[in-house]
Protein backbone atom coordinates (compact mmCIF):
# COMPACT_ATOMS: atom_id res chain seq x y z
CA UNK A 1 0.00 0.00 0.00
CA UNK A 2 1.18 3.39 -1.01
CA UNK A 3 2.39 5.67 1.97
CA UNK A 4 -0.07 8.74 0.99
CA UNK A 5 -2.90 5.77 0.82
CA UNK A 6 -2.07 4.35 3.97
CA UNK A 7 -2.00 7.67 5.90
CA UNK A 8 -5.30 9.04 4.57
CA UNK A 9 -7.03 5.26 5.99
CA UNK A 10 -5.48 5.81 9.62
CA UNK A 11 -6.69 9.65 9.19
CA UNK A 12 -9.98 8.18 8.62
CA UNK A 13 -10.04 5.35 11.29
CA UNK A 14 -8.78 8.06 14.08
CA UNK A 15 -11.42 10.28 13.23
CA UNK A 16 -14.08 7.48 13.14
CA UNK A 17 -12.63 6.00 16.64
CA UNK A 18 -12.76 9.99 18.24
CA UNK A 19 -16.65 10.18 16.98
CA UNK A 20 -16.86 6.76 18.50
CA UNK A 21 -15.50 7.79 21.83
CA UNK A 22 -17.39 10.75 21.81
CA UNK A 23 -20.63 9.24 21.15
CA UNK A 24 -19.71 7.06 24.37
CA UNK A 25 -19.01 10.00 26.10
CA UNK A 26 -22.39 11.45 25.16
CA UNK A 27 -24.46 8.37 26.05
CA UNK A 28 -22.95 8.15 29.45
CA UNK A 29 -23.76 11.45 30.40
CA UNK A 30 -27.32 11.23 29.58
CA UNK A 31 -27.79 7.60 31.29
CA UNK A 32 -26.13 9.19 34.31
CA UNK A 33 -28.44 11.81 34.00
CA UNK A 34 -31.53 9.82 34.26
CA UNK A 35 -34.90 12.41 34.83
CA UNK A 36 -33.04 15.11 35.27
CA UNK A 37 -32.23 18.22 33.69
CA UNK A 38 -29.00 20.51 33.12
CA UNK A 39 -29.79 23.78 34.57
CA UNK A 40 -27.56 26.20 33.52
CA UNK A 41 -27.77 29.74 35.70
CA UNK A 42 -26.37 32.87 35.82
CA UNK A 43 -26.59 36.36 34.62
CA UNK A 44 -28.37 37.77 31.29
CA UNK A 45 -25.42 37.44 28.53
CA UNK A 46 -23.49 34.69 30.39
CA UNK A 47 -24.51 32.28 27.39
CA UNK A 48 -27.30 30.22 28.78
CA UNK A 49 -29.22 30.28 25.34
CA UNK A 50 -26.48 29.71 23.20
CA UNK A 51 -24.12 27.32 24.61
CA UNK A 52 -26.96 25.70 25.75
CA UNK A 53 -28.61 24.67 22.44
CA UNK A 54 -24.52 23.56 22.04
CA UNK A 55 -24.48 21.42 24.82
CA UNK A 56 -28.32 19.63 23.79
CA UNK A 57 -27.31 19.17 20.46
CA UNK A 58 -24.09 17.83 21.56
CA UNK A 59 -25.85 15.22 24.08
CA UNK A 60 -29.16 14.74 21.65
CA UNK A 61 -31.52 16.00 24.29
CA UNK A 62 -34.22 18.76 23.93
CA UNK A 63 -32.79 22.58 24.56
CA UNK A 64 -35.60 24.66 26.87
CA UNK A 65 -35.16 27.98 27.61
CA UNK A 66 -37.30 29.10 30.76
CA UNK A 67 -37.55 33.15 29.43
CA UNK A 68 -39.24 31.53 26.23
CA UNK A 69 -41.63 29.37 28.13
CA UNK A 70 -42.75 31.86 30.52
CA UNK A 71 -43.53 34.16 28.02
CA UNK A 72 -45.55 31.42 26.08
CA UNK A 73 -47.62 31.01 29.26
CA UNK A 74 -48.61 34.53 29.67
CA UNK A 75 -48.88 35.22 26.07
CA UNK A 76 -46.72 37.91 26.48
CA UNK A 77 -43.29 39.41 26.62
CA UNK A 78 -41.39 39.67 29.75
CA UNK A 79 -40.99 43.31 29.57
CA UNK A 80 -44.33 43.55 29.03
CA UNK A 81 -45.31 41.23 32.11
CA UNK A 82 -42.96 43.64 34.32
CA UNK A 83 -44.52 46.74 33.24
CA UNK A 84 -48.10 45.69 33.69
CA UNK A 85 -47.80 43.57 36.58
CA UNK A 86 -44.47 43.76 38.44
CA UNK A 87 -41.73 41.79 38.95
CA UNK A 88 -43.05 39.64 42.28
CA UNK A 89 -45.58 38.92 39.98
CA UNK A 90 -43.37 37.48 37.34
CA UNK A 91 -41.03 35.63 39.65
CA UNK A 92 -44.23 33.95 41.04
CA UNK A 93 -45.06 32.70 37.51
CA UNK A 94 -41.12 31.97 36.75
CA UNK A 95 -40.81 29.81 39.77
CA UNK A 96 -44.16 27.71 38.53
CA UNK A 97 -42.57 26.91 35.08
CA UNK A 98 -39.05 25.96 36.45
CA UNK A 99 -41.23 23.50 38.35
CA UNK A 100 -42.75 22.31 35.47
CA UNK A 101 -40.10 22.13 33.37
CA UNK A 102 -37.69 20.12 35.56
CA UNK A 103 -40.57 17.41 34.93
CA UNK A 104 -39.24 17.00 31.47
CA UNK A 105 -36.11 16.10 32.15
CA UNK A 106 -33.71 14.29 30.77
CA UNK A 107 -32.56 18.21 29.12
CA UNK A 108 -30.42 21.15 28.84
CA UNK A 109 -32.72 24.02 30.92
CA UNK A 110 -31.12 27.81 30.37
CA UNK A 111 -33.06 29.60 33.67
CA UNK A 112 -33.53 33.74 33.72
CA UNK A 113 -30.39 35.35 35.66
CA UNK A 114 -33.08 35.88 39.26
CA UNK A 115 -33.89 32.22 39.07
CA UNK A 116 -32.12 31.53 41.95
CA UNK A 117 -33.14 33.79 44.32
CA UNK A 118 -36.19 31.82 44.53
CA UNK A 119 -35.62 29.00 47.63
CA UNK A 120 -38.15 26.29 46.21
CA UNK A 121 -36.77 26.75 42.77
CA UNK A 122 -33.50 26.46 44.41
CA UNK A 123 -34.46 23.20 46.33
CA UNK A 124 -36.33 21.70 42.87
CA UNK A 125 -33.54 22.35 40.67
CA UNK A 126 -30.82 20.95 43.75
CA UNK A 127 -33.65 17.77 43.48
CA UNK A 128 -34.40 17.63 39.92
CA UNK A 129 -31.05 19.03 37.79
CA UNK A 130 -27.45 19.41 37.36
CA UNK A 131 -26.67 23.34 37.90
CA UNK A 132 -24.36 24.54 36.09
CA UNK A 133 -23.37 28.38 36.20
CA UNK A 134 -21.98 30.14 33.33
CA UNK A 135 -19.99 32.74 34.97
CA UNK A 136 -18.57 35.08 33.26
CA UNK A 137 -16.66 39.14 34.33
CA UNK A 138 -18.38 41.96 34.56
CA UNK A 139 -16.86 42.75 31.93
CA UNK A 140 -17.98 40.62 29.24
CA UNK A 141 -21.61 40.75 30.35
CA UNK A 142 -21.91 44.65 30.33
CA UNK A 143 -20.54 44.28 26.83
CA UNK A 144 -22.90 41.61 25.45
CA UNK A 145 -25.86 43.17 26.92
CA UNK A 146 -25.07 46.98 26.13
CA UNK A 147 -27.36 46.79 23.35
CA UNK A 148 -30.23 44.91 24.48
CA UNK A 149 -33.26 46.46 26.01
CA UNK A 150 -35.14 43.33 26.00
CA UNK A 151 -34.50 42.05 29.75
CA UNK A 152 -36.19 44.74 32.14
CA UNK A 153 -32.83 44.94 34.64
CA UNK A 154 -30.24 44.65 31.77
CA UNK A 155 -29.16 47.87 33.20
CA UNK A 156 -29.12 46.95 36.35
CA UNK A 157 -26.31 44.11 36.16
CA UNK A 158 -23.14 45.84 38.56
CA UNK A 159 -25.72 46.10 41.11
CA UNK A 160 -27.33 42.94 40.68
CA UNK A 161 -24.15 40.76 40.21
CA UNK A 162 -22.97 40.47 43.61
CA UNK A 163 -26.44 40.24 44.86
CA UNK A 164 -26.83 36.44 42.85
CA UNK A 165 -23.22 35.31 43.02
CA UNK A 166 -23.68 33.49 46.19
CA UNK A 167 -26.69 31.67 44.92
CA UNK A 168 -25.09 31.35 41.41
CA UNK A 169 -21.95 29.52 43.11
CA UNK A 170 -23.70 26.94 45.05
CA UNK A 171 -24.15 25.55 41.69
CA UNK A 172 -23.00 22.16 40.86
CA UNK A 173 -20.13 22.74 37.88
CA UNK A 174 -19.05 25.85 37.30
CA UNK A 175 -17.71 26.99 34.27
CA UNK A 176 -16.24 30.18 32.66
CA UNK A 177 -18.09 32.27 29.73
CA UNK A 178 -15.36 34.09 27.76
CA UNK A 179 -14.93 35.34 24.64
CA UNK A 180 -14.12 31.96 23.23
CA UNK A 181 -15.55 29.57 20.56
CA UNK A 182 -19.09 28.70 21.83
CA UNK A 183 -17.91 24.74 21.48
CA UNK A 184 -14.84 24.95 23.54
CA UNK A 185 -17.04 25.99 26.44
CA UNK A 186 -19.30 23.19 25.54
CA UNK A 187 -16.02 20.81 25.44
CA UNK A 188 -15.30 22.21 28.99
CA UNK A 189 -18.60 21.62 30.15
CA UNK A 190 -18.86 18.27 28.90
CA UNK A 191 -15.62 17.12 30.65
CA UNK A 192 -17.31 18.85 33.95
CA UNK A 193 -20.00 16.81 33.66
CA UNK A 194 -18.07 14.02 33.82
CA UNK A 195 -15.96 14.28 36.44
CA UNK A 196 -19.57 14.99 38.25
CA UNK A 197 -21.72 12.27 37.03
CA UNK A 198 -18.66 9.88 37.47
CA UNK A 199 -19.37 9.03 33.28
CA UNK A 200 -16.54 7.74 31.00
CA UNK A 201 -14.56 10.07 29.90
CA UNK A 202 -13.94 12.25 32.45
CA UNK A 203 -10.11 12.70 31.75
CA UNK A 204 -10.89 13.96 28.28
Amino acid sequence: MEPAIAARKSKMTDIALQKTARTEVNAGIVLALGRRSIVLVGMMGAGKSSIGRRLAARLGIPFVDADTEIETAAGMTIPEIFAKHGEPYFRAGEARVIARLLEGGPQVLATGGGAVMDANSRALIAQRGVSVWLKADIEVLLRRTRRRGDRPLSSHIATLLPQREPYYAQSDIVVQSRDEPHDDIVDELVSALCRKLGTFGASS
